[in-house]
């Protein structure tokens, strides 16, 4: 045997058919190892996949559901408005008819009302078109009402005027009356109708106040026990004096008008009569 020689020994070269099956084994871990990676991921990106499209699913659902949610709120909304404004509109309608009765015809704002009354019944189209009718009508009958009672109240004004004027000249009349039923007053009045209708001057009506001074002292209620003479001129019966007027009893106008009269187509003038009293002690 040789002497061994580490220095200059040659190295062991591995035989080439261990090296390659060496690499043909590393190769096959790598496979191994990147088809389990690749399967790895491939579950996470299925099973990811799978989380993602729950979450859409629920997200759809729920954003359905809100939006049934918010449609069912709006319709529940309008409804209610609705509602409302119909109960509104009738309690106006009421108070309109109320306002208008006896004063002018509210009959179509009336079955209008009637009609709106079962609102909660009817669909909110129908309820909405009777709303709007019912203020409209009910706009007008207010008017109309208000218009009445303008007219109501100049008539009451006119009426109460018309009311005065007839009290004050119907006053006027009973004071004239009254001024006149003093013998005063007939003294003038017999005077002013002595001229006006006769044309008797100052000297006839002299001797008229002196007739009628004996015959009654100018008092329209002067009235004789013994033959039921009466008044001024001591009518004979008093009713006699009627033909100048139905208050004969309580006006000595309508006594002195009589009494000029029977003047002048019994004697022709005052004068004579005072004449024919003095000589027959009656005229």
């Amino acid at each position: 045997m040789r002497p061994e020689n580490t220095q200059n020994a040659t190295p062991e070269i591995p035989s080439t058919t261990s090296t390659r099956a060496e690499r043909k084994n590393r190769r096959s871990r790598s496979k191994r190892l990147t088809l389990l990676a690749g399967g790895l991921v491939l579950a996470g990106v299925v099973t990811g996949t799978g989380f993602t499209v729950q979450s859409a699913v629920a997200d759809q659902q729920q954003q359905a559901q809100q939006e049934r949610d918010d449609r069912a709120a709006a319709k529940a909304a309008a409804i209610s408005k609705t509602h409302l404004a119909a109960s509104v509109a009738l309690v106006d309608a009421d108070t309109a008819l109320e306002a208008a009765a006896n004063k002018v015809d509210a009959s179509a704002l009336s079955a209008t009302s009637s009609t709106l009354a079962g609102y909660y019944s009817m669909p909110l189209s129908e309820v909405s078109e009777l709303t709007t009718q019912a203020k409209e009508q009910t706009a007008t009958v207010q008017a109309a009402a208000v218009e009445a009672d303008r007219v109501a109240v100049e008539a009451a004004a006119a009426q109460a005027a018309a009311d005065a004027q007839a009290a004050a000249e119907a006053q006027a009349a009973a004071d004239a009356v009254a001024a006149g039923n003093t013998p005063a007053g007939a003294k003038a009045t017999a005077a002013s109708l002595a001229s006006s209708r006769y044309g008797w001057g100052e000297s006839q009506f002299s001797c008229l106040a002196q007739l009628w001074q004996k015959e009654s002292e100018w008092k329209y209620t002067a009235y004789n026990d013994n033959g039921g003479a009466t008044g001024i001129p001591q009518a004979l019966p008093g009713s006699k004096m009627a033909s100048a007027g139905s208050d004969w009893a309580t006006n000595a106008s309508t006594q002195i008008a009589w009494g000029l009269e029977y003047i002048n187509g019994s004697y022709g003038t005052p004068c004579a009569a005072w004449s024919h009293s003095q000589a027959m002690n009656w005229y």
